[in-house]
């Protein structure tokens, strides 16, 4: 008997691509269910992060038309991560595997055949991963690139140019879900499940409507939020600096006590101005980096939900 495969889209703003990204979709899954690769009981998930345009009315419209569309509906917007974990949940207990994309469609469909390839050999996890980023502009390559570097030097897991286009065993999102933080990375807390995994290389097309979710601001929010939540690296960064600018002017007042029974003349005026300012600075960032992790502390010890699902449509 064939597998039952859910693909999981998060949505936020998406009434211009959700009709064409459905076309593609159902003729894709139509082929693999008649290839016998997939269950005809397997679905599209869109799941609405509270977008506040026609979003919702149009998966609802999808799911009266086929079958085969299913719609979660999120009570507010909780961001890309949470709406993806929600898509994951409400999946597990109906498919044997789960593959997440982004509902613009830019990671290639046909990759699909591929992952299920990989799942039928026995891997949990399938990461999609970008062959080469030729269609992206050299500050998009170089900034997007620096992401994951800079996430492999915090400290953080992340299979490199790998973006959220995944698939899942379900025993695989059953470990994701004793993953209990507030604050989600799921790039990073994925490879942490430990569960057989492997990679498929794919091309990634440029978006065909609508805009872009995550511009260079969002990008870069997206990955403080990711070092900081899954490593303390940045505070023993802070520390080392700090125990180094110890050392340091330690140095300079034995070269100044030094100088002086030479009878060596120091200004010393723009010297201390600019120590002033430079540990001044970097005790700011430190206040800064500690606040933040202090606040995420604050947020998970509140327990507060990751999601709250107002509406579920998926018909039999």
């Amino acid at each position: 008997m064939s597998d039952i495969l859910y693909v999981v889209l998060p949505c936020y703003k998406e009434e211009e691509v959700l009709p064409e990204t459905a076309s593609r979709l159902a003729v894709k899954m139509s082929g693999l269910i008649e290839a016998g690769k997939i269950s005809p009981d397997s679905k599209i998930l869109f799941v609405n992060d509270g977008s506040k345009d026609r979003t919702w009315e149009i998966i609802c419209e999808l799911n009266a038309s086929n079958p085969i569309f299913a719609g979660v509906n999120l009570s507010r917007n909780r961001g890309h991560q949470n709406a993806l974990l929600a898509g994951l949940m409400v999946a597990k207990d109906r498919a044997d595997a789960v593959i997440s994309m982004d509902a613009d469609l830019q990671d290639d469909i046909n990759a699909i055949d591929e992952m299920l390839h990989k799942f039928g050999q026995g891997f949990d996890i399938v990461y999609g991963v970008r062959s080469k980023r030729e269609k992206d502009s050299r500050f998009k390559r170089i900034t997007a690139e620096g992401f994951y570097k800079l996430m492999r030097t915090m400290g953080v897991d992340i299979v490199f140019n790998h973006s959220d286009y995944r698939l899942m065993s379900k025993r695989a999102i059953e470990g994701l879900e004793g993953f209990k933080e507030v604050n989600l990375f799921l790039r990073g807390i994925v490879p942490m499940i430990g569960y057989p995994s492997e990679t498929v290389m794919y091309e990634r097309a440029e978006r065909f409507a609508g805009e872009t979710k995550y511009p260079l601001k969002k990008m870069l929010a997206f990955a403080f939020e990711g070092a900081t939540s899954l490593s303390v690296r940045p505070i023993r960064i802070i520390s080392i600096i700090g125990l180094l600018s110890f050392l340091a002017s330690f140095v300079l007042l034995i070269y100044f006590i030094i100088d002086y029974t030479r009878g060596g003349t120091t200004a010393g005026w723009a010297s201390t101005i600019v120590s002033i300012w430079a540990i001044g600075g970097l005790q700011l960032l430190a206040i800064g980096i500690i606040g933040e992790y202090i606040g995420k502390i604050y947020l998970e010890v509140k327990g507060r939900p990751r999601y709250i699902i107002e509406k579920i449509v998926i018909s039999k």
